[in-house]
């Protein structure tokens, strides 16, 4: 795990701001880029030992952007994943041989990567588990007594915990278990199962003991690349007989966003269901038509991804032999592994039920809260506004604080871990600068000479709040870079950070900066104040 953590806190390296290039750079402007670069940091334009020794580092720097810029296959693999994607051993010759275009590069670096951040996740989160706790609060509505103070009261509970043990690559072991507990009686189960992975499916093997023994058989395969067949068989041994259970679900990828299934299930409580999802980046649309015992029914779902806002809107209805059940509901992401879910039903006969749900990784934790047997406004009405509330009131007295806590250890472990990495970008930064000099008075002169863009001043670093003085500790001076970046009495500056451009560094890692330019154009003198990320075009 710390060695996950230590990767994902390396400072990677920005080739495109370090050539002052934007993300989608042309190869005229990538070679354009490279070549003014070359002629300041090249080692045979400076004579003196020491400064030869500076070129060849700035030199090595602009040699490798150019590079990974220069060659699609790289610069794909980089635009993906950036530095670290280049530095990871096999994945490039995994990804590089197998497709043609950057596009088909990037799809399958990211499949590979977010099949890499799974198995971490899994390795780390095991064992998978959910805990459900029914609570009944309908008398806080619709009382028996109004005399006595409403009762609420836990009325089912249950545990349910699977641990998966890998044997060999294609081998594992899983363990389940479950219980279960409602006026105060209980049953559990336990069940141990060997699933083996094949060509182009999975066969499972079950053996259970709970509510009798139980013995299964279950497998899939992928028929077509389209087409996936999952199935398998029960035998549940009971005092009374053999209760015989068969399942199926044929599932076809009708296009890019839609599959389409339909499941068979043959026992006790027969049914027949189509199913029709489809999803993309902003929403996504479920409909079921589910013929069986003891009911029939027909639902659809709509779900509305805010990406930007990391929450989704849940909309959703069922109307069958049962009577009809609307939902509505909102799922945040309140961290990398962690969800918050709150839905409201309502329905005939079910009444009203606030569901709460928290995701932590592979654990969920659901509660059920039934707040009426009725449709009662008063209760719908609280249903809605309480998570609400909650959740803002959460949100800001305990969620901010340590989410700004977090922050800060974050930043603090990088800076210890990039220690020696940002001594030497400093170190760099001024070296730059001094192989500059040159340059810079080559074009400050051709710059006087036409009444152009001057640099009087530029400083980089983060200012004093409520004030706009730099903070001396957490500043440096970048006029010479600055000037040097002036082409026919022009500067442009692309949206990145500008701690990556050529004579600059981070001076305060993780703290907000700006970059701070006074100039003079065909003499008039400006100031301008540029965030860290922002673009710049001068004169503008």
């Amino acid at each position: 795990m710390a060695s996950d953590n230590e990767s994902d806190a390396e400072l990677d390296e920005n080739y495109y701001t370090f050539l002052n290039l934007p993300r989608d750079a042309t190869p005229e402007q990538i070679n354009t880029a490279y070549r003014k670069q070359s002629r300041i940091y090249h080692p045979d334009k400076h004579m003196d030992p020491e400064s030869k020794k500076k070129a060849e580092i700035m030199f090595n720097r602009t040699k490798r952007a150019y590079e990974v810029l220069s060659d699609p296959h790289q610069r794909a693999i980089y635009d993906s994943v950036g530095e670290k994607g280049l530095k990871t051993e096999g994945w490039e010759r995994a990804v590089v041989p197998r497709t043609k275009t950057p596009a088909e590069i990037r799809e399958e670096y990211e499949r590979l990567a977010q099949a890499a951040a799974e198995r971490r996740l899994q390795q780390r989160t095991n064992p998978r588990g959910n805990i459900t706790v029914n609570v009944n609060a309908t008398e806080i509505f619709t009382p028996y007594d109004d005399t006595e103070m409403p009762r609420v009261e836990v009325s089912s509970m249950s545990i349910a915990q699977s641990i998966e043990a890998p044997i060999t690559r294609k081998d594992m072991i899983i363990m389940s278990g479950n219980l279960y507990s409602s006026n105060g009686t209980g049953t559990g189960g336990f069940m141990v199962a060997g699933r083996r992975l094949l060509n182009k499916g999975w066969l499972e093997i079950c053996l259970g003991a709970g509510n009798g023994f139980l013995l299964g058989l279950k497998g899939g395969r992928t028929l077509t690349s389209k087409l996936t067949l999952n199935g398998g068989t029960n035998m549940n041994f009971q005092e009374n007989g053999v209760i015989p259970v068969v399942f199926s679900t044929l599932a076809v990828q009708l296009d890019k966003h839609t599959v389409g299934s339909l499941t068979l299930n043959a026992g006790p409580q027969s049914s027949m269901t189509t199913q029709v999802d489809h999803s993309n980046d902003q929403h996504a649309i479920s409909t079921s038509f589910v013929i069986g015992t003891p009911h029939m029914y027909f639902g659809v779902s709509y779900t509305r991804k805010m990406l930007e806002n990391e929450m989704k809107l849940k909309l959703a209805t069922k109307v069958g032999t049962f009577g009809f059940l609307g939902e509505y509901g909102v799922e945040k992401k309140v961290s990398k592994y962690s969800s918050l879910i709150a839905t409201v039903s309502i329905g005939v006969p079910s009444g009203v039920i606030l569901k709460l749900k928290i995701i932590r990784s592979n654990q969920s934790y659901v509660f059920p809260i039934h707040l009426s047997d009725e449709i009662v406004p008063a209760a719908v009405f609280y249903a809605t506004v309480t998570p609400i509330v909650a959740w803002f009131f959460v949100k800001k007295t305990i969620m901010d604080p340590m989410e700004a806590d977090r922050k800060n250890m974050e930043v603090e472990r990088t800076k210890r871990q990039n220690e020696q990495r940002l001594a030497a970008r400093k170190s760099e930064a001024m070296a730059a600068i001094h192989l500059m000099q040159s340059t810079y008075n080559r074009i400050l002169q051709e710059e006087q000479d036409r009444r152009g863009l001057i640099i009087k001043r530029a400083i980089y670093g983060c200012i004093n709040e409520g004030t706009s003085q730099f903070k001396p500790e957490a500043s440096h001076d970048v006029t010479v870079p600055i000037q040097c970046l002036v082409r026919d009495g022009t500067l442009q500056l692309y949206e990145s950070s500008k701690c990556d451009l050529p004579g600059f560094f981070d001076p305060s890692l993780g703290d907000d900066k700006i970059l701070r330019i006074e100039y003079t154009f065909g003499d008039v003198s400006k100031t301008v104040n540029l965030k860290d990320n922002e673009p710049l075009r001068l004169p503008g």
